[in-house]
């Protein structure tokens, strides 16, 4: 990216710096914070921990992984990756991910792993439109109560992203940078499981739907501005939350994954593409030489 440096951060100084920078985006009084002496330990024994920099040489960003293992396999888990709210929509959140992506290719590992909230949209488009995980794990309350004012009071639902670093998948999606258009021909068809509505400005989910039986896909529509309907309608964003979590629930159980994300912003709303592995042609992630996928215990913020 222009003006802003990717660097491994691997002193006590740096470590010192990303502490600081986890309060100041999650907020005053979290208490979740990754504290120094766990950098140390896990930077030296495999993690990955990269600051973003800008002219001044300012940290304005950061990602981190550390090793893990599914299946018997090693494989990294991205715990963290925060940006400061004036670089936000910039593209650095991405670049993180592509640096730690060139780490984790270079330790020989083919899967990064981590959590995010299924109702954030624009975290959506990222990870699938622009990165090309996949998902089929939805955790329920994953972190309990959160003391990060990003959280509110629902909740801390989150689904659990696969990246399968070295799958054509991913490399037909890093190459067209974030320009993927979903084909008409495979969607057409797809119903819109819930229900939803306009109440003034807001996205209302009326119901859950019934998630179909044989369908080869379907898709789950979901709000613009989760964060702030948090804030400013508690009670909207815990039905939201709870609707989401019965249907994600059942597609998962029933077999199906997630495996694109459609923004529109100009309409407020987003729609997750769910399919069947062996029915999702051009979407899925199907013939990438991915491993089959088990159930994570691991999950992050």
């Amino acid at each position: 990216m222009k003006d802003i440096e990717l660097r491994d951060l691997k002193s006590i100084d740096d470590y010192r710096a990303v502490v600081e920078m986890e309060r100041e985006i999650w907020g005053v009084g979290y208490d979740d914070v990754v504290p120094v002496p766990i950098f140390v330990i896990t930077v030296k024994r495999g993690g990955v921990l990269i600051g973003a920099f800008d002219t001044r040489n300012v940290m304005v960003g950061f990602v981190y992984s550390l090793p893990g293992f599914k299946s018997g396999r090693p494989m990294q888990w991205s715990h963290m990756l925060g940006v400061l709210d004036s670089h936000r929509s910039s593209g650095l959140g991405r670049a993180l991910k592509l640096a730690q992506r060139d780490r984790v290719l270079a330790q020989g590992l083919d899967l990064i792993e981590w959590t995010y909230d299924p109702l954030q949209a624009l975290n959506a488009h990222l990870n699938f439109r622009r990165l090309g995980v996949v998902v089929d794990e939805y955790a329920v309350n994953a972190y309990g109560e959160s003391t990060s004012k990003l959280h509110g009071s629902t909740p801390t639902d989150r689904f659990v992203a696969s990246w399968y670093v070295r799958s054509p998948h991913v490399e037909r999606r890093l190459a067209a940078a974030g320009d993927v258009v979903l084909r008409a021909s495979a969607i057409a068809d797809a119903p819109i499981v819930n229900r939803t509505a306009r109440e003034g400005a807001r996205l209302v989910c009326l119901d859950a739907g019934v998630v179909p039986e044989g369908a080869p896909r379907f898709l789950v529509e979901i709000p613009v501005g989760f964060t702030e309907m948090l804030h400013d309608v508690p009670d909207l964003a815990h039905r939201w939350r709870l609707a989401v979590r019965e249907i994600f629930l059942a597609a998962f159980a029933k077999g199906y994954r997630v495996v694109d994300f459609a923004l529109d912003r100009g309409a407020g709303r987003g729609h997750y593409v769910v399919a069947k592995p062996s029915a999702g042609s051009g979407l899925t992630a199907q013939g990438s030489g991915e491993p089959e996928r088990s159930k994570s215990e691991f999950l992050e913020p």
